[in-house]
C-alpha cells in the first residue's frame, strides 16, 4: 500500500498524463473532432423538445401499462443521448479512413451506444432506484473500458490493501464483493418474490403454509447469497464459521426479543393456530389478520387501524381466534322491557326482529332469554349467530336493536329507563317552644 503513495509513482503518473494531453488531445485533428462532437450535442439538444412532444403523443395512444409503455418511457427519458448518437454515428462513419478520423468521435459514439444499450437493458429491473444505480455502475465500467482506463484502475485498487492474518483485503476485493453481493441479493429477492406469488396463487395450500414456505425460501436464498459472495472474494468460511458462532452468542444476548419473535413466527406458521384472514382478539385489539411477517403480525381493525403485534405476544398471551375451527360467532344483546309489558309478546317480537336481519343465521337458532328482574326493567337477552365476524359485530347489533325498537313501539311495549322515588319525611317534634325551664 505504501508503493501506491510513493512520490516516484505519482510523478510517473503525472508525466504520463502530460504526455497523453500533449500527444492525443492538443492535436489539430482531435480538436476538430471535439468541435464536431460539441456541434452534434448542440443540435441534439435543440431537437429534443420536439421529439419529446411526439413521444408524449405516442405514449398517450399506447396507454400506461405493459412493457411497451415502459420501453416508451425509457425512450423518452433518454431522448437526448439517442438523438445525439443518431447524429454522431454518421459523422463517425464519414470521418473513418480520413485524416479527421480518430479517437474523440469513436469514444463518444462508443460511450453513447453503451449508455443507450444499458438503459434499455435495465428495464428488466422494476425498482427505479435499483435500476438507476445498476445502469450507472454498468456504464461507468463500460466507459472505463472504452477509454482504456479499466485495467490501470483495477491494478491501482488492488494495490491499496491490508493484510488480515493470512487474508489480503484490498479495495478491489471489497468492491467486487459488494457488487457481487448486491447482484446475488437482488436475484435472491427476485426468486423469493416469484415463489411467493406462485404460492399465493395455489389453492391446494393453506394460507399459513404459503406464508411459511415463502418466508423460509427468502431466508434460505439470502443466506446462500451471503455465503456465495463471501466465498467468491476468498473469505475462509471455516474461520468465518467460528467468528459467526461467537457473534451469534453476542447477538443472541442482545437481540433476544428479535430472535424470539422470529422463532415465534415460525411456530405460528407450523401449528397454524392463526393464519391470514382469521378474526382474532388480542387484549383490546379486535380485527382480522392481514399479513404474517417474520417479526410481527398485521391486524386490521374495522376502523382501518393497522396494529403490528409481535409474534411473541401471540405465543405468550391469550388470543381469541373467532375463525380457528369455523367462522360461527354468537353475539349477546341485552334488552330491557317495562314491568307493565308482556314478556311473552316481547320475546316473540325480538325473534321476529332478529330474523329480519340478513346477517343473522337461521341455524344455529336465535334464542331470547329472561336473564333477571332489574330495578326498573325485566331483563332480556337475545343471542344471535353470525358467520362473518370480519364484517363487524357492532353494526349487526345496531341493526337488530333498531328493528326491536320499531316493533316495540308499534306493539306498545315500553322500554323503561331508571327512575327514583324521593320520599320526604317531616319531623313531628314541636320546635316552637323554647328550651325547658326557660
Amino acid at each position: 500500500m505504501s508503493d501506491f503513495w510513493n512520490t516516484a509513482t505519482l510523478q510517473k503518473w503525472f508525466a504520463a498524463a502530460e504526455a497523453w494531453l500533449r500527444d492525443d488531445v492538443l492535436v489539430v485533428a482531435n480538436l476538430i473532432q471535439l468541435g464536431g462532437v460539441l456541434a452534434a450535442l448542440i443540435v441534439a439538444r435543440l431537437a429534443t423538445p420536439a421529439a419529446r412532444r411526439g413521444c408524449a403523443r405516442l405514449k398517450s395512444r399506447v396507454g400506461a401499462g405493459g412493457w411497451v409503455a415502459r420501453a416508451l418511457q425509457e425512450f423518452d427519458d433518454n431522448l437526448l443521448p439517442i438523438i445525439w448518437l443518431a447524429i454522431q454515428w454518421p459523422m463517425y462513419l464519414l470521418a473513418s479512413g480520413t485524416p479527421l478520423g480518430g479517437k474523440p468521435i469513436e469514444v463518444t459514439v462508443s460511450l453513447l451506444a453503451a449508455w443507450v444499450v444499458i438503459q434499455f437493458t435495465s428495464i428488466l429491473i422494476r425498482d427505479p432506484a435499483l435500476r438507476r444505480t445498476a445502469a450507472i455502475l454498468a456504464w461507468t465500467v463500460a466507459a472505463l473500458n472504452i477509454i482504456d482506463l479499466l485495467d490501470p484502475l483495477i491494478d491501482a485498487l488492488d494495490r491499496v490493501a491490508v493484510d488480515l492474518g493470512g487474508f489480503r483485503l484490498s479495495v478491489l476485493v471489497v468492491i467486487k464483493g459488494l457488487i457481487l453481493f448486491a447482484i446475488l441479493l437482488w436475484l435472491a429477492l427476485f426468486f423469493s418474490q416469484s415463489l411467493e406469488r406462485r404460492l399465493s396463487a395455489s389453492q391446494r395450500l393453506s394460507p399459513s403454509v404459503r406464508v411459511l414456505f415463502g418466508q423460509l425460501s427468502k431466508i434460505i436464498l439470502i443466506t446462500v447469497a451471503i455465503v456465495v459472495a463471501l466465498a467468491s472474494v476468498g473469505v475462509d468460511l471455516t474461520a468465518f464459521a467460528v467468528f459467526t458462532g461467537a457473534l451469534g452468542v453476542g447477538l443472541g444476548l442482545g437481540l433476544q426479543k428479535v430472535v424470539g419473535n422470529l422463532f415465534s413466527g415460525v411456530l405460528l406458521l407450523i401449528d397454524r393456530s392463526i393464519k391470514p384472514g382469521d378474526v382474532i382478539v388480542v387484549g383490546d385489539t379486535y380485527g382480522w389478520i392481514n399479513f404474517m411477517g417474520a417479526r410481527y403480525v398485521s391486524v386490521v381493525t374495522r376502523d382501518g387501524t393497522e396494529h403490528l403485534i409481535p409474534n411473541e405476544t401471540l405465543i405468550t398471551t391469550p388470543v381469541e381466534n373467532w375463525s380457528y375451527s369455523n367462522n360461527l360467532l354468537r353475539l349477546r344483546i341485552p334488552i330491557g322491557i317495562s314491568y307493565k309489558s308482556d314478556p311473552h309478546k316481547a320475546i316473540a317480537l325480538v325473534l321476529e326482529a332478529a330474523k329480519e336481519v340478513a346477517r343473522v343465521l337461521d341455524e344455529p337458532k336465535t334464542v331470547v332469554l329472561v336473564t333477571g328482574f332489574g330495578d326498573s326493567s325485566v331483563d332480556l337477552e337475545v343471542r344471535i349467530w353470525i358467520n362473518d365476524p370480519r364484517n363487524g359485530i357492532s353494526n349487526v347489533k345496531s341493526e337488530v336493536l333498531l328493528r326491536v325498537w320499531d316493533k316495540f313501539h308499534a306493539a306498545g311495549i315500553e322500554i323503561p329507563f331508571p327512575q327514583r322515588d324521593l320520599h320526604i319525611k317531616s319531623n313531628e317534634a314541636d320546635f316552637s317552644a323554647g328550651p325547658s325551664g326557660a
